[in-house]
């Protein structure tokens, strides 16, 4: 019986951990909102865990396709709120933050786990009417490609057990947008490369940075509030192994080694 509990602990340790899917339920899929004040609600999907291993959530509204290099985030509308205090939020979304493009605008639900990481959840596409505002041509491009579909992007599971269920999706989210430099990135949005792997020997004589320096001004008054909301880090992609040590246990000690051993015995 020990054995047999042992095993199933072990068992549910290796389990991956399952995708924490908060599920949109308003905007609805296709609809037709106008500019201003957006409800946003949410439920969980019922796939474990459920929301209350979640900690904070941070939403936003985007606007392009279903890469990154065609999307743009136009407004924070909640940022490190908490799940505990209700399943609601509002979205101020200006006249001028964009154009109305149909099905081009969704909700980007970035979530952090209780045990470290996150979990991006999408929204369905919809349409927010009576914008005067302008849209790049590679998001208009992104939204005409989908033909009309309001499916969002697809989940990005980068809670800590997760990452083999993960499996590399930040960086196809992300895509090319991890490898420009973070100063040169614009929008509520920023990627941050993949973190490099420790090497087993350090042989390096003469260390040089991993990225370029950028430039920077002290600051001599107070500053705006940073503007970026979420920062995502490119998905480790190395993998570890581990085999058992089948070697014999080494004998005792024999001749002086032993006699000099004894000596300390009680």
């Amino acid at each position: 019986m020990r054995f047999r509990l042992s095993a199933v602990s072990l068992l549910a340790a290796l389990t991956p951990y399952a995708l924490a899917d908060v599920l949109v339920t308003s905007p609805a899929a296709g609809a037709q909102l106008p500019f201003g004040n957006i409800q946003v609600t949410w439920k969980d999907s019922g796939v474990a865990p459920a929301l209350s291993a979640l900690t904070t959530y941070t939403i936003q509204l985007v606007v392009g396709g279903q890469e990154a290099s065609s999307q743009r985030p136009l407004v924070t509308c909640a940022n490190n709120a908490l799940f505990s205090a209700g399943s609601t939020a509002t979205c101020v979304v200006g006249q001028g933050a964009a154009a109305s493009t149909v099905n081009g605008f969704f909700l980007q639900f970035t979530s952090v786990a209780s045990e470290g990481g996150t979990v991006i959840n999408y929204s369905s596409r919809f349409t927010v009417t009576g914008m005067n505002g302008v849209t790049d041509a590679a998001e208009v491009a992104g939204v005409t490609a989908l033909n009309g579909a309001t499916t969002g992007p697809t989940t990005v599971n980068s809670v800590n057990n997760g990452a083999a269920a993960g499996g590399g999706g930040a960086a196809a989210v992300g895509g090319s947008q991890f490898t420009v430099p973070y100063g040169l990135q614009t929008g509520l949005t920023k990627y941050a490369p993949m973190q490099p792997v420790p090497p087993t020997k350090i042989t390096a004589n003469q260390v040089t940075p991993l990225n370029p320096t950028s430039a920077f001004t002290i600051a001599t008054t107070w500053m705006p509030r940073p503007s970026v909301a979420t920062t995502l880090t490119a998905a480790q992609t190395f993998s570890v192994s581990s085999m058992e040590n089948t070697a014999a246990a080494a004998s005792n000690p024999t001749g002086d080694m032993a006699k000099f051993l004894a000596r300390w015995k009680d």
